[in-house]
């Protein structure tokens, strides 16, 4: 019975553990969300200053109401907590509440046969009515409980009374938490309103200017068509230098084995590691399959190259007025001239103009990270880069915004760089 006990006190122990963890971490969460919050408010002000209503407002705005809403549904996970603990709280009250009038009633029931034997001539006769020696000291051990017993009961009685009081005072604590965090819920929600009808505005206002917004939908395809071209181009060249080298490197292998047998010389052939099937020719050596199975191990944690926020995702955008834009990769708004930084470790394949902007190709084993909307390149063709390093400066888009976009190919195909990203 008694190991039943403790193991039901060290469950009870784990749970309130766990759900105190829980609840620091609502709380952790709800902090980080406000300085979020406050950030984005922060660049939305200053964006709001230097530029008219654009799709970098609208997608701050929309990051803002996104971790509005998670503030409220972290309020509510709070409020949930805040309730099992009402519920707990007046479990307990109704269990002591019975506990203690089951306690009163026995007291009164000893109480009300002490009085009726109170004479103490009778004690004396239960005492010496006994049968024989050990009887009589039977019997006076007996009483002695019995007196102990009743004292315990009066003790008993206060110590539940104490701990109801205790649990009726827990009780009234979490209603009034319940009150103020529905009230601080409530606020929450007056200001989501307020942020959805600043949405409707902006939505409305780019309406209104439709016609700019398809002007620039259709610059901007075709200066993505421009990059695609650029990328197939130089991608299809290192391919090809891939190949060379590979073919360069099977022929001197040849001459040398040919001079060595017409020499009478003995051939050691080299161990050679024979390659996967699906290895990619422009992964030729072991530190290109190093820095290709980093970059892959890597995946879901790269740093983003520029400190901003999303512009447009990469895939089908739908914009105000329903003009939609598929994006071939993200694109970042940032302050103009801002730093743009490498993803990861790499080689610089190519710097090119385009308009009168920079592109930047990377190429990391088969993968490759290209940078465009660069008002300038700080780094050449051929240099090796490390992971953080600048490779240019953000240039404006059509809205007078800063902006860099960000394309991750593997091998000859696009891939999505939220997928590569750490989470924003």
């Amino acid at each position: 019975m008694q190991k039943l006990i403790l193991t039901g006190v060290i469950a009870l122990i784990f749970f309130n553990c766990v759900a105190q963890t829980n609840k620091d971490e609502l709380q952790k969460q709800r902090q980080q969300l406000r300085k979020e919050i406050q950030e984005t408010e922060k660049v939305l002000n200053a964006t709001k200053k230097t530029t008219k209503e654009n799709l970098g407002q609208l997608s701050l705005i929309n990051k803002r109401l996104d971790l509005q809403g998670n503030v409220i549904e972290n309020i509510t996970g709070q409020l949930k907590f805040i309730e099992n603990d009402i519920y707990k709280s007046q479990r307990e009250v109704n269990k002591l509440a019975k506990v203690l009038d089951t306690l009163k009633q026995e007291y009164a029931k000893s109480m009300e046969y002490a009085y009726k034997n109170r004479n103490s001539y009778d004690f004396l006769k239960f005492i010496f009515s006994a049968s024989s020696f050990n009887d009589a000291i039977k019997r006076v051990t007996y009483l002695k409980s019995y007196r102990t017993y009743r004292e315990q009961q009066g003790a008993n009685i206060v110590r539940t009374q104490q701990l109801l009081q205790e649990r009726i005072n827990e009780l009234s604590g979490n209603k009034q938490k319940k009150n103020i965090t529905l009230t601080e819920k409530s606020k929450e929600m007056t200001v989501l309103e307020k942020q959805q009808d600043e949405k409707e505005r902006i939505v409305n206002k780019l309406k209104g200017r439709q016609k700019e917004l398809t002007a620039q939908i259709s610059n901007k395809r075709k200066q993505d068509a421009k990059l695609r071209g650029m990328i197939t181009a130089m991608i299809r060249k290192e391919i090809a230098l891939a190949n060379e080298r590979a073919k360069q490197k099977a022929l001197a292998e040849a001459a040398k084995n040919k001079a060595a047998t017409n020499n009478n010389v003995a051939v050691t052939k080299p161990a050679v590691r024979t390659p996967k099937k699906t290895e990619s020719v422009l992964v030729s050596s072991e530190a290109d399959r190093a820095l290709d199975a980093s970059f892959e191990r890597n995946r879901g944690s790269l740093p983003w190259p520029a400190d901003g926020f999303i512009l447009s995702h990469s895939g089908r955008n739908v914009l105000p007025g329903g003009v939609q834009y598929d994006n071939p990769g993200v694109s970042i708004g940032t302050a103009i001239g801002a730093s743009v930084k490498a993803i990861f470790d790499g080689e610089v394949t190519l710097v090119n103009p385009m308009d009168d902007k920079q592109v930047v190709f990377v190429k990391h084993g088969k993968y490759f990270s290209v940078y465009s909307n660069l008002s300038g390149a700080n780094v050449q063709r051929g240099q090796a880069v490390k992971t953080g390093q600048v490779v240019g400066r953000a240039g404006a888009n059509d809205d007078g915004q800063g902006q860099v976009d960000l394309i991750i190919m593997k091998e000859s195909n696009n891939v999505r760089p939220e997928q590569y990203l750490r989470r924003k």
